[in-house]
């Protein structure tokens, strides 16, 4: 069975940069490169991984392929380009001479604007991307789902993966309005998700695997398991557990799955999405 990690990151730690990182974060408040990751993706079996960008600048996309370039376990990349530029045309031509770099992100979790994904000059961007043959990741919070679910109806031809399920309030509880705006997310076929940073959400010190059960059951109910790939978000895991800890709470809730079913969420879904 062919596993992939679709989601963890690199980076070289700099406070000013990575404002981010909190104080309250210290287990990340560190370099994470490709040497401490490859032993313990072999560790649990993964055959590689997706790269995800940390930072928003055409940097941090370059520096991910000379790293991509160099560690063969890293599958592929999903870099950072600014999608409201007017000369997005030529970069993402530019871009595709890189055959790790499958996709692009945005952090529209932090913008200002809930809704700057629907603004005419975002949208040129994602159309973009549709016409060069790249995916996009969605980075978003519980409140702004729904304009993720229309995002995805404007370009039907787009294939989208939205990360960490979009943040749902695990700390706290809440499943509604979430579950209900994840499952009109999910009526769009071109959507995928990722089964990732789920454990950042939730209490960091006290959380239990029962915790995670109604959010589990929402994102296999609204996408089944077709469409849903495992992450581990690692090392921002970290400051909740750890690599271990996440690959077995996902282990765990998949053990009633089929063959076939636990084949597609453990790597099969992210081969075919970001075209491994």
């Amino acid at each position: 069975m062919l596993k992939i990690d679709a989601h963890q990151h690199f980076w070289q730690f700099d406070a000013a940069r990575d404002t981010w990182i909190t104080a309250d974060m210290a287990p990340i408040r560190r370099d994470f490169l490709p040497t401490e990751l490859q032993p313990i993706l072999q560790q649990h079996g993964f055959d590689g991984c997706v790269a995800v960008q940390a930072s928003q600048s055409e940097q941090e996309t370059a520096w991910l392929l000379e790293l991509a370039d160099a560690h063969d376990f890293i599958k592929g990349v999903v870099g950072w380009v600014d999608l409201q530029a007017d000369t997005i045309e030529t970069q993402l031509a530019h871009y595709k001479q890189f055959t790790p770099l499958k996709g692009f992100r945005h952090v529209l979790q932090s913008e200002a604007d809930r809704a700057l994904m629907l603004r005419p000059e975002f949208r040129r961007g994602i159309a973009a991307l549709a016409r060069h043959g790249f995916t996009y990741d969605l980075l978003i919070l519980p409140d702004q789902l729904g304009y993720a679910a229309e995002l995805a109806q404007v370009f039907p031809a787009q294939p989208f993966v939205l990360d960490h399920l979009a943040k749902p309030h695990i700390k706290a509880g809440e499943t509604e309005p979430w579950r209900r705006d994840l499952k009109s997310l999910a009526a769009h076929e071109n959507v995928q998700c990722k089964i990732s940073g789920l454990v950042t959400e939730a209490d960091w010190h006290r959380w239990q695997p029962a915790d995670f059960r109604p959010y589990l059951d929402a994102a296999f109910e609204a996408f089944g398991a077709r469409r849903l790939l495992f992450g581990s978000d690692w090392p921002v895991c970290n400051v909740a557990g750890g690599y271990d800890q996440v690959q077995a709470l996902a282990a765990d809730y998949l053990a009633a799955f089929s063959d076939e079913e636990q084949a597609q969420f453990w790597g099969g879904n992210a081969a075919a999405f970001y075209r491994l």
